[in-house]
């Protein structure tokens, strides 16, 4: 097994993303219905699907070597585990929350009743705020509680909009999270492994960078070549060949996709012809 290298993938809103950045880069992943193991287009490559409130427990364990899960689930497991990259995927934050006409003066004159599954981040906070408390452990839905069986609710949100929908409002954050690809301290003991691991994050990245960057292409006179190649932006420096003829250069530069629109205008401007803008597929600097 030391040759293999054990994948533990999210169920849920998670997976498609992660199948996608895995397919992106060189490694497809197929999922049959009803099945918990998914094949991943390297020989070296074996996964399983586990909710990611599980993944960090596993890889302290090391039953498995590397997966994906958010920071807020770590921090909640306290699992023992490697941080190897911050994906940003479903960046979410944990918030204590309130319905929104009772009187936060209020809140630490009596027991309160806390709807969570963040019981590990909900009592840390809790204690750190002087809050007398109840914990009712959630197991989804937490934000229907409140009023009747809760005073606040301790759970994750995007934009808080589901919560001000519930009639509720936030008085504090606990946490802010993202995805994020992490290991088993196991695995990345072992040099096999740890350079596996490695690899994935390499080619990972190469291919988030890929999604916020474009190339631009362009032709430009030998007149105007100087000032255009000095008004570039660039990772380097540009790509520059001579153009048939003698007459100019075709210049290449990798840009952001944000800069764009206010780049090309800048371009023509500056001398810049012919210019083609394409998708990149990873960016290995």
């Amino acid at each position: 097994m030391r040759d293999i290298l054990r994948i533990l993938i999210p169920k849920g809103r998670i997976f498609d993303k992660v199948a996608r950045l895995f397919d992106e880069a060189g490694f497809p992943i197929s999922l049959t219905e009803r099945t918990y193991r998914p094949l991943i287009g390297a020989p070296w490559l074996t996964g399983k699907i586990m909710k990611p409130q599980n993944v960090g427990e596993l890889l302290e364990l090391g039953s498995h070597d590397a997966g994906f899960t958010g920071l807020d689930w770590i921090q909640e497991s306290r699992a023992q585990v490697q941080e190897i990259m911050d994906l940003g995927f479903d960046q979410v934050r944990i918030v204590a929350a309130v319905p929104a006409d009772l009187d936060e003066q209020a809140l630490k004159s009596r027991r309160l009743r806390v709807a969570t599954e963040y019981v590990h981040l909900a009592e840390q906070w809790l204690q750190a705020s002087g809050y007398p408390y109840r914990i009712l452990r959630t197991y989804g839905a937490t934000e229907v509680f409140p009023p009747d069986d809760a005073d606040m609710i301790i759970d994750n949100t995007a934009s808080g909009r589901t919560l001000k929908d519930n009639g509720l409002r936030i008085i504090a954050t606990l946490v802010e999270s993202s995805t994020h690809f992490v290991a088993s301290p196991l695995a990345m003991a072992d040099e096999v492994k740890r350079t596996r691991i490695e690899e994935l994050a390499m080619l990972f990245k190469a291919v988030l960078d890929g999604r916020e960057r474009v190339m631009l292409e362009m032709n430009v006179s030998k007149s105007q070549f100087a000032a255009l190649v000095t008004g570039l932006p660039s990772m380097r420096s540009p790509t520059v060949a001579p153009l048939y003829g003698d007459s100019g250069y075709a210049v290449k530069i990798a840009v952001k996709k944000s800069d764009v629109p206010a780049m090309i205008p800048r371009l023509k401007k500056l001398g810049a012809a012919d210019i083609v803008e394409y998708d990149l597929r990873k960016v290995v600097p």
